[in-house]
């Protein structure tokens, strides 16, 4: 597999995280998640932390700058000519051009694709209502379409699942508006640049799996089985 710099776009609960940590276990491509470097800050007890989880609990967006900080750090540390995934940024336009900006300044290769995870709101609140989170290694369950196989237990590492504050029904449709509003005008940047591509979100992981695939191998990012 050649190197790859991927950004996975999408409203919440449309299984771009789960998709990205497939790729990562799978297919070695380093998953950034700013959600998960958001929550590291949190269960660091900073004061920045306590901020950060204030905004995330009343379903407003964290200050890009901020983001941009925790991400950057990330992608430096990866050195040039190493693959990602970026998950939950960039969300707005001027977030993707001082992703363009770092990149070209760092000596890295451009953003090579897009991928869309689209949704039926109705649908994402179902799912995200159903979902379980380990607090320990982050990873990600569904009461009906992921389950653990002990229930309430991580198959990870034998942590108890917890739901997160922002998966909560009336947060969840904060997070929808936002995303609609502030987010959604990053498709448009991405789609004049002409590397948007779109996938479906109410697939099964594994379908969805698959399909991510035969889009990479489509583009030539990941070789024909």
């Amino acid at each position: 597999m050649i190197a790859m710099r991927l950004i996975f776009v999408g409203a919440p609960g449309v299984g771009k995280g789960t998709q990205a940590r497939l790729l990562q276990e799978r297919h070695g491509v380093p998953h950034l998640a700013s959600g998960d470097l958001l929550r590291e800050a949190i269960e660091a007890g900073s004061r920045q932390g306590r901020e950060i989880e204030t905004k995330m609990q009343s379903g407003a967006l964290v200050p890009d700058a901020w983001i941009q900080a925790l991400i950057f750090q990330k992608i430096e540390a990866l050195g040039s000519g190493r693959s990602f995934s970026l998950d939950g940024f960039p969300r707005t336009p001027e977030q993707a051009k001082a992703l363009e900006e770092m990149l070209r300044r760092a000596g890295q290769a451009p953003v090579d694709l897009v991928i869309d995870f689209e949704m039926e709101p109705e649908a994402i609140i179902r799912r995200l209502s159903g979902r379980r989170v380990c607090p320990k290694c982050r990873m990600v369950f569904h009461l009906t379409n992921l389950k653990p196989y002990q229930e309430g237990v991580c198959d990870r590492c034998g942590t108890k699942l917890t739901t997160r504050s922002d998966d909560q029904p009336g947060t969840i449709q904060k997070r929808l508006a936002v995303y609609e509003r502030e987010t959604k005008p990053l498709l448009d940047f991405y789609e004049a640049a002409g590397i948007l591509r779109h996938l479906p979100g109410d697939l099964s992981v594994s379908a969805q799996y698959d399909a991510m695939i035969e889009l990479l191998t489509r583009e030539r990012l990941v070789g024909a089985a």
